[in-house]
């Protein structure tokens, strides 16, 4: 970046006194609160990550500094919720994704499972005909805690509970069961990711590295670090 397009000092110093306004109207809403989803409090978030993502974007070009905090932009956030006050009906949505990482396991339990049934059919010699039929057999939890024995290799997960006034109908949404999910009815959501431990995976290894005896030879056979420690 030119000189001529970088910000001015004072410019930089009037995002930082932004964010010092930005930080008090948040701690306000906050304490005058009406309740767990006050959209007050969401709007005054919202305007918190706004001013300092102005900040950090004046402070870098200015003076190649970063600020040490992260704020979460408002698309990562849910909206406000807008469900009834006491519902009277809930939806739990889960998904968890899976990796098949060893086919033969699966493949033989699948043909266990065929066995014990003795239908005769020969789904289990496919990996999708496998699926169906261990997903048939076991409910969703016990695969989920049994993954590692099936030969999957567990992924993201995510789960949502969504409040509405009335039950659905029996059938109702058979059809298209994720198509009408309104993110103002979400009550909560917990969500599971590698992408939430690779932080402290690095700060791990570090540590890890900082361990190692500087005065080894650097011939000497080193054992290899445990990633997954």
């Amino acid at each position: 970046m030119s000189d001529a397009a970088q910000p001015t000092a004072a410019e930089v110093r009037a995002a930082a006194e932004a964010v010092k306004t930005a930080l008090d109207r948040h701690l306000a809403a906050v304490e005058r609160r009406s309740g767990e989803d006050d959209p007050a409090v969401y709007e005054a978030f919202n305007q918190l990550a706004a001013a300092a993502e102005a900040y950090d974007e004046l402070l870098y070009d200015r003076y190649d500094e970063v600020t040490p905090f992260e704020i979460p932009g408002a698309e990562d956030a849910l909206p406000p919720y807008a469900g009834p006050e006491e519902p009277n009906a809930l939806s739990v949505l889960i998904r968890r994704d899976y990796s098949v990482a060893e086919p033969q396991r699966l493949l033989g339990h699948a043909q266990r499972i065929e066995a014990a049934d003795g239908d005769g059919s020969d789904a289990s010699g496919t990996v999708h005909g496998a699926l169906g039929l261990l997903f048939g057999e076991f409910e969703p939890d016990e695969i989920a805690s049994r993954h590692k024995e099936f030969g999957l290799e567990e992924g993201d997960s995510t789960l949502w509970v969504t409040a509405s006034d009335v039950p659905a109908e029996p059938g109702e949404w058979l059809e298209a069961p994720f198509e009408q999910v309104d993110p103002q009815q979400v009550v909560c959501r917990f969500d599971v990711s590698a992408v939430f431990d690779e932080d402290e995976d690095l700060d791990d290894d570090t540590d890890d590295l900082d361990e190692l005896d500087p005065a080894l030879d650097e011939d000497e056979d080193l054992e290899p670090l445990d990633a997954d420690r």
